[in-house]
């Protein structure tokens, strides 16, 4: 472990020390009968709004005043909250946009307005703080996320701004060794799941511009391998455990997995709303952990989940094989044996080297589809593929998974299937969710223009790469901000769907548009 993690990790152990001694009679706010009424109650449009907020004491001692006041006439629960509790969040960027300056000049600003850190722990906080400088998406996310960063840290690097890109690689790295994953962001309600793994790319991308990083960062690829491989004696009847299933004997796919089966902290409110309708209690814990998962998949939410079309309720998360998250797996196994033949660990070369093979293998058996000429997720459960048409399948090609013949059935579906005037639409299904049509994410958009580069059509990228910088720089003269996402189908319209409003700032955003004017100006000078 790093020494400045170590020293950081020995004064959040000492504040944690502290609250533990606390006497305690719920494990966390979270099961408290205050956190449930409040976020019932809806006191904020955002159920986020509350678990953000620092109690001015122990939640225990909190919950024993709270359901003494509220038997006394007069009891006011917003003004409890309010007396109670202090907003100790780094606040939502406010800025006016100076006019003068172009799309890229604006996102230059940016970076310093969105970094955050170093972090002082703060006691009886959901924040987990980190030891080094960081930069967080913008808008109502106020703090680090996993997925986002590593397109943050391509623009980063683009933009010359190496030692922030580091410092946050050193904070996931810090994540890894204290925790034993890296959280979907960097708050305690968050600890039971992660997001897609990108660590291995990040290490990757630190790796272009100088030495190979993946010895260095060895300790902490390990554990992340380790998080996702995790299994119990699997002895269900579709062979999962956790994040692993077993396909064939000694192969495995993976699955994302959230390690609770209860409604999610930061949208209560929202996810019993949706269970309303399961009268049954094992099936209403199972949608929860199939909501859960979603969001570790970052996708939350999207019909790519649905086990019923048109209907989130059937949301069965667990059940399926994401492309996506094999071909990061498979990624960061290739990194591990990098790593192993670096320190001459030839066993464990061997070892990675054949888990990598093996997934390859069971990619193209289980995920390719030779009808759509696409990779679809597959849904073990059914044993069938979803159907479900996604950039998702757009991952095999930056990894160079897909054969010559499979990249050119991939391209021809994403440009005649996905390709919108604004750039690459999500899924094929307007379902009203934020991971679905009419949207355009930065990340997806990356992702398929990067993975087309590396079989070697370069004019479709450029298609694309010039149509989602157009609406990036249409919308940012018609708002003066950078956006999440982007609706990519009817350019007279922003973006819609999800559990919150279309946020504003934005960190993955701006790191794509820089990454794509960068590669754009590189195929100028050839």
């Amino acid at each position: 472990m790093k020494l400045r993690n170590y020293l950081f990790l020995i004064v959040l152990s000492i504040a944690i020390a502290c609250r533990m001694e606390q006497p305690k009679t719920a494990t966390s706010i979270y099961e408290t009968q205050l956190f449930k009424d409040v976020q019932l109650a809806a006191i904020y449009p955002d159920s986020k709004t509350f678990v953000d907020l620092v109690p001015n004491t122990h939640f225990n001692t909190l919950e024993e005043k709270y359901l003494t006041e509220r038997q006394k006439e007069g009891f006011n629960l917003e003004t409890f909250v309010a007396t109670n509790f202090t907003d100790k969040s780094m606040k939502s960027l406010e800025f006016t946009t100076d006019t003068t300056k172009t799309m890229y000049e604006h996102i230059e600003l940016m970076w310093d307005k969105l970094t955050r850190g170093p972090d002082e722990p703060i006691e009886n906080a959901s924040r987990i703080p980190l030891p080094h400088k960081y930069v967080v998406p913008g808008g109502r996310f106020q703090e680090i996320y996993y997925w986002d960063s590593y397109f943050t840290i391509e623009g980063l690097l683009a933009a010359g701004r190496r030692d922030l890109a580091k410092n946050m690689v050193d904070n996931f790295a810090f994540l890894l060794d204290s925790i034993g994953f890296i959280p979907n962001g960097t708050r305690d309600y968050y600890q039971t799941r992660s997001q897609p793994p990108f660590f291995s790319l990040m290490v990757g991308a630190l790796a272009q511009d100088t030495s190979d990083m993946s010895l260095y960062y060895a300790p902490e690829l390990s554990i992340e391998y380790e998080f996702f491989m995790d299994r119990d004696s699997i002895d269900d009847a579709y062979g999962a455990s956790k994040h692993t299933v077993q396909i064939t004997e000694g192969g495995y796919l993976n699955r994302y997995w959230d390690a609770a089966d209860t409604p999610r902290p930061e949208a209560y409110k929202e996810d019993l709303h949706l269970a309303a309708g399961l009268h049954d209690s094992t099936a209403k814990r199972q949608l929860f952990r199939d909501l859960r998962s979603a969001a570790e998949s970052g996708w939350d939410f999207s019909s790519r989940w649905y086990g019923t079309p048109g209907e989130f309720s059937s949301t069965t998360t667990t059940s399926i094989l994401p492309v996506d998250l094999n071909c990061l797996l498979y990624d960061l196994e290739r990194q591990l044996e990098k790593a192993a033949r670096k320190k001459g660990d030839q066993q464990a070369a061997d070892r990675f080297r054949n888990a990598y093979v093996q997934r390859r293998i069971l990619i193209n058996e289980y995920l390719w589809n030779e009808v759509e000429q696409f990779y679809i997720d597959y849904d073990f459960v059914r044993t069938a593929p979803t159907g479900e048409l996604s950039l998702a399948g757009a991952f095999p090609l930056f990894f160079g998974i897909a054969s010559k013949e499979q990249a050119e059935g991939i391209k021809n579906v994403l440009m005649d299937k996905f390709l919108k005037e604004g750039g690459l639409v999500t899924t094929l299904v307007n379902s009203g969710q934020q991971w679905d049509a009419p949207n355009g994410w930065a990340p997806l958009q990356w992702i398929a223009v990067k993975g087309l580069l590396t079989y070697g059509y370069e004019e479709e990228a450029r298609e694309i790469m010039e149509r989602w910088l157009a609406l990036n720089e249409k919308v940012f003269k018609n708002t003066g901000k950078m956006m999440e996402k982007y609706n990519v189908e009817d350019l007279s319209l922003l973006s819609g769907g999800g559990e919150y409003e279309t946020q504003d700032g934005f960190g993955w955003t701006n790191g794509v548009a820089l990454g794509f004017k960068k590669i754009l100006d590189e195929m100028e000078l050839k």
